[in-house]
């Protein structure tokens, strides 16, 4: 009989997996699991609990948000034998299972587990922490681990939204060069992200990318020589139809990225939505198939395109 080891929050989101739990236990022990469930008891308990399970179970299965599935990938990234990943998502965006094409539904996500496959994932590297599909600094960033969760239960994405829109006025760019495969830009920007993902937050978006190719994909916006032209940049990160002047954008690939702040004051970075300190120097690696996550369907080279023309266009800026 396989074991596993079942962390989740029952906060998350709308704090709607307590209802199912029972159900959700009945289906993993009718398939021949023994299930350990161990409900979250503070910020870094999934943490804690994730990276001591390699040598007595055979799976671990997260239930919760971005958040809380970050920190059972710390745990297991940090243990000596890595684990494969079974996710229930249950928070308010749920960006990474939604670029692995696992159901919101929590007895659908179970099923999925049960009777899924394999399969590996890029998992990013942040000053040794890690992250599932973004890090990134500048506008907006601070929304994601600011906004309160019983607001985030209520509001969803619109908390986000609200959120972003409340600092519009406040919007500061910071001085900043990255270094990257003999490539240095210096520039000052007013967002940057590096992301394995489709979405952000359910608001930014990212068209064309591969979840498993060993490089991520990095977007850095550069502060307007026009101040009019900053709402219309902000509108469009908002994922608001509106065409933005691409010179302003910057987009490139890359397994290794280090970013410099060249200002005053430190910049304050996220990992997956939590806040991810304000150090001076930023490492970002990207670790090929790093982890094995429970999906419906495996493809290799897991691939989803949308706007690949819309990118191409930003290469040629990069220098």
């Amino acid at each position: 009989m396989k074991k596993v080891y079942f962390i989740l929050n029952l906060l998350a989101g709308k704090a709607m997996i307590s209802e199912k739990l029972a159900d959700i236990i009945d289906s993993l022990t009718k398939a021949g699991y023994e299930v350990t469930v161990h409900p979250t008891q503070s910020s870094e308990d999934a943490f804690e609990c994730a990276k001591d399970l390699y040598d007595k179970y055979d799976m671990l299965i997260c239930a919760g948000g971005d958040g809380t599935l970050s920190q059972c990938i710390q745990g297991v990234m940090s243990s000596e034998k890595r684990l494969p990943i079974g996710y229930i998502p249950a928070g308010s965006t749920n960006d990474f299972a939604k670029n692995l094409g696992i159901s919101s539904n929590p007895l659908e996500a179970v099923e999925t587990i049960i009777s899924g496959h394999r399969m590996g994932c890029d998992i990013g590297s942040f000053n040794g922490q890690f992250f599932s599909y973004i890090a990134a600094f500048g506008a907006f960033t601070n929304v994601t681990y600011e906004t309160p969760q019983n607001i985030k239960n209520v509001l969803g994405h619109m908390a986000y939204l609200l959120g972003g829109i409340s600092q519009l006025n406040t919007v500061r760019s910071k001085r900043m060069r990255a270094e990257y495969d003999g490539n240095v830009i210096e520039g000052d920007f007013i967002f940057g992200m590096v992301t394995n993902s489709s979405s952000v937050a359910g608001l930014l978006s990212m068209n064309d990318f591969l979840l498993d190719d060993g490089v991520f994909e990095v977007t850095l916006i550069e502060k307007p020589a026009n101040i009019v032209q900053l709402p219309k940049i902000i509108r469009s990160l908002l994922n608001i139809n509106e065409e933005i002047n691409k010179n302003y954008i910057k987009f490139f690939r890359t397994s290794r990225i280090k970013f410099i702040s060249l200002g005053d004051e430190p910049v304050s970075w996220t990992r997956d939505g939590e806040f991810g300190g304000d150090n001076a120097v930023n490492e970002i690696i990207c670790c090929n198939k790093a982890l094995e996550f429970m999906v419906k369907e495996k493809k290799e080279n897991y691939f989803v395109e949308d706007s690949i023309e819309f990118f191409d266009d930003y290469d040629e800026n990069v220098t």
